[in-house]
């Protein structure tokens, strides 16, 4: 597996894969040593992240090659269909799997997600709206959800 670091808006960020594809992109919470030369195996997944944060890239298109569960992977394949810029709910994507019942699995399966903003787990909020629940920190899917928001905020001061 290669590895390289990254900065981006939201901190190091943490790139593992190989040629089967990208086996996880995680943000960092302290600072690391930027990668000098990124590995030819990384190179368009740091190309595709740079292209999110600059606002040109919507959907991602990449090979992934994440590695967990059956379930797991069935949830962060269902992650994947949420569209840009939308949100939807714990309870919606446990509806969406088949099993109204299994909100906490999704739940845990969606925070175990290894491809942060590839696989999009920061578009599911509460049932209420609030942000619940984010392994980068809610600050960061804030972040993110506002920077996919078709309606910008602009500052009054």
């Amino acid at each position: 597996m290669e590895t390289c670091i990254i900065k981006s808006p939201l901190g190091f960020t943490k790139i593992v894969g190989d040629e089967d594809g990208i086996a996880s992109v995680i943000v960092l919470n302290s600072e690391e040593k930027i990668t000098d030369i990124i590995p030819v195996e990384l190179e368009d997944c740091v190309f595709q992240l740079n292209e999110y944060f600059e606002g040109s890239r919507t959907p991602f298109s990449l090979k992934l090659n994440p590695q967990g569960t059956d379930f797991q992977k069935q949830v962060w394949k269902q992650l994947e269909q949420i569209p840009y810029g939308k949100t939807i709910s714990y309870l919606e994507l446990s509806k969406q799997l088949g099993d109204v019942k299994a909100i906490r699995a999704v739940a845990s399966a969606n925070g175990k997600n290894p491809l942060w903003i590839i696989v999009p787990c920061h578009r599911v909020i509460g049932t209420d709206g609030s942000l619940t629940g984010y392994a980068g920190g809610l600050h960061r899917k804030q972040w993110l959800l506002e920077h996919e928001s078709p309606f910008k905020q602009q500052s009054l001061f």
